[in-house]
């Protein structure tokens, strides 16, 4: 887990968004050895899970540590890496936030979201005050999360990176096979690959139509059943061509978010024989795509990272809530009907460099890291503590009991879950029904941030 000028880093992570997320940015910066720990929690990624996370990362099986929370103070202490990405949730980022505050050997904290982040939201950026460094993917995201922290009074510095999953494709092609066609390249094309000698097999054209399903949107089951008919419109209107679904959890795995309505229930239980369910990872379904199609996924930047047209849903509307305002001047927002024709569209040149596809060279991060390292090697970098929680060790017990599930068997956890859970519901109940003031609400359309809690159901208990 060194190298890049003998930095140690170790990624901390449990859900495989973030496992794939962190295996894909520790592995862009040259010369680095990351290791990968994975704590159990009811989110922890299966076995297979963690196989399409890492595939095509530089991690491997055997820089993948699996752990339970009680060991993972006694681990890191052994390790002694210099920088910790912590990779999770918000509130397994605080859980492991305390962990880091017992270690003698302090590392520097670095946190961040594993995909598109607008709106910045306020618990996002709350439960990761306390690292060193958070990470975002676009210019947009680095003003809305430093608007979001000048509001609720939260100092956290932030810094770019290049969204790993947005890199075009040339950069995943071998040199010596590469060659540029200068006139797509004056158009915002790729690189592509040489043509193969007249003995390698022939790649058939890309074909499928690829529907990245999200659990958190939409969430209506009205609106996801819609959806389902969409699908099965577009396979019947065009059966030389497949619809996939690409799903990300199969039946007993778990996801980062809850999916109350998966996509498997509400399709018929008998559909044309060209609607196919994947659960490969989106570099591979996106290989044979002719168009990809969801409402907010970072699978639309992916795809229009290796050239493959998009559209982002608007039927039910372009909202915070539905998580694809950040496409918006895009060019890329339509409706089902075009999806059943196959209207699939790129996205407009002006939104790019403001959304994920800036230059490579704007992306600082692991400058940013590397200075860190050295002014806390030098004890010049004061620790950003996780604050004491304000209901005492019981409020504490609560949070571990909600991160870890099952994995945590203490007798101060069950009864905190039993006293705090309903008082959390409560509280969470009136935070929403106070308005808020002066914008940032989840109805504002005028920022790309919200000061009110989320709207969604989504407990981190399974």
């Amino acid at each position: 887990m060194s190298g890049a000028t003998g930095i140690r880093v170790v990624a901390i992570a449990d859900a495989d968004s973030f496992v794939k997320w962190a295996a894909a940015l520790l592995g862009s910066v040259p010369g680095l050895r990351p290791h990968l720990l994975l704590v159990r929690t009811p989110l922890t990624a299966s076995v297979e899970q963690q196989r399409t996370a890492l595939a095509g990362t530089t991690l491997g099986p055997r820089d993948v540590t699996r752990i339970g929370f009680a060991e993972t103070a006694t681990w890191l202490a052994a390790q002694r890496p210099d920088v910790v990405l912590l990779a999770g949730r918000g509130p397994f980022v605080r859980l492991m936030g305390r962990v880091i505050d017992t270690l003698e050997h302090r590392p520097v904290t670095v946190s961040g979201l594993p995909g598109m982040a607008i709106p910045a939201q306020r618990g996002a950026l709350d439960y990761r005050r306390h690292t060193d460094l958070l990470v975002v993917h676009s210019h947009r995201e680095v003003r809305a999360f430093e608007d979001l922290g000048r509001r609720i009074g939260v100092q956290t510095p932030v810094a770019l990176a290049t969204l790993p999953f947005a890199r075009r494709r040339e950069r995943m092609l071998r040199p010596e096979r590469m060659r540029i066609d200068a006139a797509a390249a004056r158009r915002g094309g790729v690189a592509v690959a040489e043509r193969p000698p007249q003995t390698a097999p022939v790649k058939p054209p890309a074909t499928d139509i690829v529907f990245a399903a999200q659990a958190l949107v939409p969430v209506a089951r009205q609106e996801r059943a819609e959806i389902a008919a969409m699908l099965v419109r577009a396979a019947e209107a065009e059966p030389g061509r497949r619809v996939v679904v690409k799903l990300r959890s199969r039946p007993g795995e778990s996801e980062t978010h809850r999916e109350r309505e998966p996509y498997a229930g509400l399709l018929p239980s008998r559909v044309p024989k060209n609607l196919v369910y994947s659960y490969d990872s989106m570099s591979t379904a996106l290989e044979t795509a002719a168009g990809l199609v969801t409402v907010s996924s970072t699978a639309a930047i992916e795809a229009t990272a290796l050239g493959v047209p998009v559209i982002a849903l608007d039927s039910f509307g372009v909202s915070k809530s539905l998580l694809n305002t950040v496409f918006v001047g895009s060019g890329l927002l339509g409706g089902r009907s075009e999806v059943v024709a196959g209207r699939f569209r790129h996205p407009h040149p002006d939104w790019l460099r403001d959304n994920y596809f800036h230059p490579e060279g704007e992306s600082t991060w692991w400058e940013r890291v590397e200075r860190l390292v050295a002014l806390r090697r030098s004890g010049a970098l004061p620790a950003r503590r996780v604050p004491a929680a304000r209901g005492g060790s019981l409020h504490e017990a609560w949070h571990r009991a909600s991160v870890l599930g099952a994995e945590d068997r203490t007798v101060k956890g069950a009864l905190a879950l039993a006293v705090g859970s309903p008082a959390t519901r409560a509280l969470t109940a009136l935070r929403r029904r106070r308005p808020s003031s002066g914008g940032g609400t989840w109805a504002d359309s005028s920022t790309d941030y919200t000061l009110e809690p989320n709207p969604f159901d989504d407990s981190l208990r399974r």
